[in-house]
């Protein structure tokens, strides 16, 4: 049976991977032809750098493309698969994620929720919350540990 500070890392990943690829693959759904079009167009084209040219006007086709890269590849889906992930691998390894990354990630979604209403940004401040649960456990657990250890 899976231990409780496990299990507690194991939701917190799982939501974060469901908000991550949520986010990516709602991208997909809304923006499919901006993400192709980069293909189409070249490496470049997610987001085009204008040098120091003061004649160039931005348009709302560039607008959108920058909206659409921002919003997908360049916004906060893909570390927070990449945190999913690596949650979800030192919860099977039985290694306490630190708590200051659960409280940063939840002071994140927090601001997230509140600047972007409606948002499904708080539901990443359970993730927070699990991960500082689960680091409190620890805690407790190697004081239990060093006051048996002092016993004997």
């Amino acid at each position: 049976m899976m231990n409780s500070r496990k299990r507690l890392l194991r939701w917190a990943s799982g939501i974060m991977l469901v908000l991550g690829v949520g986010h990516l693959s709602l991208l997909g759904l809304v923006a499919w032809a901006d993400v192709t079009g980069w293909v189409d167009r070249g490496m470049w084209a997610a987001v085009p750098l204008v040098l120091a040219d003061g004649d160039a006007v931005q348009t709302v086709d560039s607008m959108q493309n920058e909206v659409t890269f921002w919003g997908g590849p360049g916004s906060f889906a893909v570390p927070l698969i990449l945190l999913g992930c690596l949650t979800w691998h030192l919860a099977g390894r039985e290694v306490a994620v630190p708590a200051g990354i659960g409280w940063g990630l939840a002071a994140w979604c927090v601001l997230g929720g509140v600047l972007l209403v409606p948002s499904p940004f708080f539901a990443g401040t359970i993730s927070g919350a699990l991960i500082i649960l689960a680091a409190r456990k620890e805690d407790r657990l190697g004081t239990a540990r060093d006051r048996q250890m002092d016993l004997a």
